[in-house]
């Protein structure tokens, strides 16, 4: 079974569980203060695209491809800045030295598992290769990030092909983002729970600057969930459902703005998504590789490519709350989705069951968390 994106998923007849799944508006659970944008996620972003190649064979595979494209039609030439932050570095993130090194991104970002980096980094320099005006291209930066998927799949099969990957690159749209097991989440544990992709969004007022700011995140990692302020792990423990795990485990979070920031501002913002990662429970373990991938959209215009200097105008240090506070809100949201969103999925070591919705709403309740 391959899925890419959600109208394809629609079309295609496939089951539809992840996505009849609530979000976590949908049961109540508003996040901060800061409106979203109309789609309420990364693709909110002007001219952002997600595309998804989910894998599904049989009780052994389960794992797929996720990408993330900046806006253009070809990211290396049409850099945009970004920067890369690291939380804990138990993982694998091609590509994170030359962004952090040059301050911007020149392919799509591509999420998958842990043992299929090399493939799909491959699968991207063959995409970028490909494309007209990049003939004489000898050198490209493919970033590609993961999560170990290896309790629901034979990871060691590293199944995932070039095709897989194109797949998921050539289906990026900018409409509705599928969530839940699907693409690079297929596979994935959080907080012992099914874990997966999950994206929001936020759309600051005209006198915080008016710019939109859009997360998605991969989620494979552990700890003590916590919505909402409220112990909604250990209260399920106390039913008897759910185990507290060692906190082990990855998360991938990439954040896109169109707000005009460099490479340090995108840093700053990079680090505020381990904020909105830490108010879900994360320990960010020993055994966890906790990344944050930031870019923007907006980049020196085209008359400029040929010049020795840049000139862009940034956003101002005092204006940088506002950014900070939707970065951390959207990926607290985009967690509780990627968590809410997903179903049940059997598979290589077990099964892993999906968040179970009717008790974390009683749960959230009668901690007056959310409206009785």
């Amino acid at each position: 079974m391959k899925v890419n994106g959600l109208w394809l998923l629609l079309l295609s007849g496939l089951p539809l569980t992840a996505q009849t799944r609530p979000r976590a508006r949908d049961i109540g659970i508003i996040v901060g203060t800061i409106p979203t944008g109309p789609l309420n996620t990364i693709t909110d972003v002007p001219g952002v695209r997600v595309g998804h190649t989910t894998i599904a064979r049989g009780d052994s595979i389960n794992t797929g491809i996720t990408a993330i494209l900046p806006p253009g039609g070809n990211p290396f030439r049409e850099k945009v800045p970004a920067a890369i932050v690291v939380g804990n570095g138990f993982g694998k993130l091609a590509g994170s030295t030359q962004v952090n090194e040059l301050g911007e991104l020149e392919s799509p970002i591509v999420l998958t598992c842990t043992l299929c980096v090399p493939r799909a980094a491959d699968a991207v320099l063959t995409w970028l290769l490909s494309l007209p005006g990049n003939e004489d291209v000898r050198s490209a930066n493919p970033v590609v990030g993961e999560t170990n998927d290896g309790f629901l799949s034979n990871i060691r099969a590293r199944p995932i092909t070039e095709a897989d990957v194109l797949s998921a690159i050539r289906g990026a749209t900018d409409g509705p983002v599928a969530e839940g097991a699907v693409g690079a989440g297929r596979g994935t544990v959080a907080f012992g729970w099914k874990g997966g992709i999950g994206t929001s969004s936020r759309k600051l007022s005209q006198d915080l600057g008016g710019w939109t700011v859009g997360v998605l995140v991969q989620t494979n990692f552990g700890g003590d969930l916590m919505i909402a302020g409220v112990p909604v792990g250990r209260e399920l423990r106390e039913t008897g459902m759910g185990t507290r795990g060692s906190g082990d485990g990855s998360i991938i979070m990439v954040v896109a703005t169109d707000a005009p920031l460099d490479h340090l501002r995108l840093t700053r913002v990079a680090n505020r998504a381990l904020s909105g990662l830490a108010r879900t429970g994360s320990s960010m373990s020993n055994g966890s590789g906790d990344y944050v991938i930031a870019f923007s959209t907006a980049r020196p215009p085209q008359s400029q490519f040929d010049r020795p200097t840049d000139s862009i105008a940034v956003v101002r240090n005092d204006w940088m709350s506002g950014l900070f506070q939707a970065t951390i809100d959207a990926t607290e949201e985009a967690i509780y989705n990627s968590l809410l969103r997903a179903e049940t999925v059997r598979g290589y070591r077990g099964v892993v069951r999906a968040l179970p919705t009717d008790s974390v709403v009683m749960i959230l309740k009668r901690h007056g968390a959310i409206p009785r």
